[in-house]
């Protein structure tokens, strides 16, 4: 691990590490690495020895949790073993930056629908942030279909955790389930059990939408608390 920090030291960017600590104040102390860079450290660590990489658990900064969440999304290995990776490493996840970027590399979900969907279930009724984060985020990026439209919706309404990251990860959701399954999206909008912020967030994120019209903007703004 020493020489996969060594890596990241080489690569820093100071002008990103000092944008870095703006948008993810209170994390882990941030190296400053860009994502595009991590992405191509990851792929090599994945098609190497990822084992003892993904063994370690010694992390002093967020580009080598980062790192640890990337390398899991590109190892081709069997999806039970994938689930015992995540297993370890969600509860460890601390920014909206690792949990967000690990959800968007688990391109192996596609495969695996179903086994995901229940996987997430355990992190949907978490009580901690950072977990519920992560299977809302899971939810955007490969759920927003027919066949699970449904059932998100009810599991958003049955969150009662009022954490910040996890307020705007529903209302970020809903934003997007609103492009892609209008009615049912809209329906819930004027009858759950949101709070006021998350509500008004989630209207705010829809209407700063280029796909919608703006007559539609106006009707969208009605339903604030």
């Amino acid at each position: 691990m020493n020489s996969v920090r060594k890596k990241l030291f080489e690569m820093q960017d100071l002008k990103y590490k000092k944008f870095s600590e703006t948008l993810c104040p209170n994390t882990t102390k941030i190296i400053g690495v860009g994502i595009p860079e991590l992405r191509k450290l990851a792929k090599c660590i994945a098609n190497q020895d990822y084992e003892n990489f993904l063994k370690y658990n010694n992390y002093e900064y967020q580009e080598e949790l980062l790192l640890k969440g990337l390398v899991i999304g590109y190892v081709n290995i069997p999806i039970k073993e994938i689930f015992k990776y995540l297993e370890e490493f969600i509860p460890k996840i601390n920014s909206w930056a690792i949990c967000d970027t690990t959800c968007s590399n688990l391109k192996i979900t596609k495969r695996y629908m179903k086994e995901m969907w229940e996987f997430l279930e355990q992190y949907i009724k978490s009580e901690k942030e950072y977990e519920i984060r992560f299977a809302l985020v899971m939810y955007l990026n490969y759920y927003l279909t027919d066949e699970y439209i449904d059932e998100i919706l009810k599991k958003i309404d049955k969150i009662t955790n009022k954490e910040y990251y996890v307020q705007m990860a529903i209302a970020w959701l809903l934003s997007f389930a609103y492009i892609k399954q209008k009615d049912k999206t809209k329906k819930y909008l004027i009858k759950n059990n949101l709070d006021k912020f998350t509500q008004n967030k989630a209207i705010q994120k829809i209407c700063e939408s280029y796909r919608i019209k703006d007559d539609e903007k106006e009707k969208i703004k009605t339903m604030k608390k």
